[in-house]
């Protein structure tokens, strides 16, 4: 079976299997720690039966061992846990880019449920939701006690259906939402040419056959634009990740040579390098990639290798800094459980663990006012002037095309500043040919 790790902060899926019994032939313990893991276990046999006979209300064992069991993997750390049948088909589903839902990436910290990403054109992302925001009730009831799978399980529902969240953001009073439950089909590329000469590439989360998305992207633009492109705008703002695959393929579009990413885990010989096959499929373009707080795991992959490589400039805020893989591990018909199982690397060994990945430009949210400056006038507005024999219009726009697409640009700041620094680039470039010519 093809292995397939996905590097998602909730939605995660791994088509892998692990050999727990060859695991544990490696750690083998003395009789004097088997004895303490005995007495543990029948500790753990005594409580159950004592919850199961005292608690206030009637449990099932299945409720009592379900619950242990994720006790006892999200105690590990955040991203470890036990999912049920229900979630994880869920978590299959969306890997495939299609699953019902609010559109929301999400993980757990200090007891209540934080945004890590809404994903583009879902419910979540319509209503406003921002990275880094903190859901504290749901349906009025209280997110502090439950696990993160529990949280999660109550914000689905049938579609149509409407959940109302109660949102705190820092420095702001509670927020209340109510958000419709749709569908949730993901087009996780898309793109355009922005400034008339810029590709741009929106990447909202690393699902099945981006790479291909990418690739016909690039060549349709390269077809259609020739030799008129200036280089490559990557979007990764607010994308949580995806399967480990696809990142490591995108990196490997735009990289020659040289290593992409290494997963390390407690043993040595289980780490493994994936590296790059020569070809660069824009050629040398000068290419700006822009993350923010939401954008997490796979997408720090694909930042972190081109950053390393100095194929790109890094461009926007710190990113989310998820630096651990997770392996799903199907447990039957009892669902399957989500294992932290090793920390990746960047090329140059640098683990983003808890720090992130720390952008070459800074560049905070911002919104750019167009200001009109008055009546004004140029040489061209004198009845008699000489005109100008060269002059075409090579673009074919009208004014009010170019205002729309100026007051888009003005809307968001960020990906106006990458732009231009990719067309500052790419003039830069252009220098050291003419001069090495």
């Amino acid at each position: 079976m093809r292995k397939r790790i996905s590097l998602f902060t909730v939605s995660l899926l791994c088509l892998m299997m692990a050999s727990p019994m060859s695991q544990a032939a490696k750690n083998a313990k003395t009789p004097a720690a088997d004895a303490d893991t005995y007495e543990m276990l029948n500790l753990f046999g005594e409580v159950m039966e004592r919850a199961k006979v005292s608690y206030v209300e009637d449990v099932t064992d299945k409720k009592l061992i379900e619950s242990a069991i994720n006790g006892m993997l999200s105690a590990l750390d955040p991203h470890s846990s036990f999912l049920d049948d229900q979630s994880f088909k869920y978590m299959s589903e969306q890997t495939k880019g299609k699953f019902g839902g609010l559109g929301i990436e999400v993980t757990m910290e200090n007891g209540v449920v934080k945004v890590v990403s809404p994903i583009d054109d879902t419910p979540a992302s319509k209503a406003g939701l921002k990275p880094g925001d903190y859901i504290t009730n749901i349906d009025d009831e209280a997110v502090m006690g439950m696990t993160l799978n529990d949280a999660v399980d109550k914000m689905r529902g049938k579609i149509g259906s409407k959940v109302k969240l109660t949102i705190r953001r820092l420095n702001e009073k509670p927020l209340e939402v109510t958000l419709k439950r749709e569908e949730i089909k993901i087009q996780s590329v898309k793109h355009s040419i922005k400034a008339d000469d810029v590709i741009y590439i929106r990447i909202s989360s690393f699902s099945d056959d981006v790479d291909n998305m990418i690739a016909k992207a690039i060549k349709e633009a390269k077809k259609k634009h020739g030799e008129k492109l200036k280089g490559v705008v990557i979007d990764l703002r607010n994308n949580p990740g995806g399967l480990l695959d696809q990142a490591v393929n995108v990196s490997d579009l735009f990289l020659d040579k040289g290593e992409i990413v290494s997963t390390r885990s407690r043993n040595e010989e289980d780490t493994v390098k994936y590296t790059a096959k020569e070809g660069d499929i824009a050629k040398g373009l000068p290419i700006v990639v822009m993350i923010n707080d939401g954008s997490a795991s796979a997408s720090e992959i694909v930042a972190g290798a081109l950053q390393d490589h100095k194929r790109a400039i890094i461009l926007g805020e710190k990113s989310f800094g998820k630096g651990s893989v997770q392996t799903v591990i199907p447990l039957g018909k009892f669902g399957a459980m989500r294992l932290t199982t090793a920390r990746y690397y960047t090329p140059s060994g640098r683990s983003i663990q808890a720090k992130g990945i720390e952008p070459d430009i800074e560049v905070k949210p911002a919104k750019v006012e167009i200001i009109d400056t008055g009546v004004g006038f140029s040489e061209a507005e004198f009845s008699n002037a000489l005109k100008n024999e060269t002059a075409v219009d090579k673009k074919g726009k009208t004014a009010d095309q170019r205002k729309a697409e100026a007051e888009e640009l003005a809307k968001d700041y960020q990906l106006s500043r990458a732009i231009d620094l990719v067309k500052a680039l790419n003039l830069y470039n252009q220098g050291l040919e003419e001069k090495g010519n």
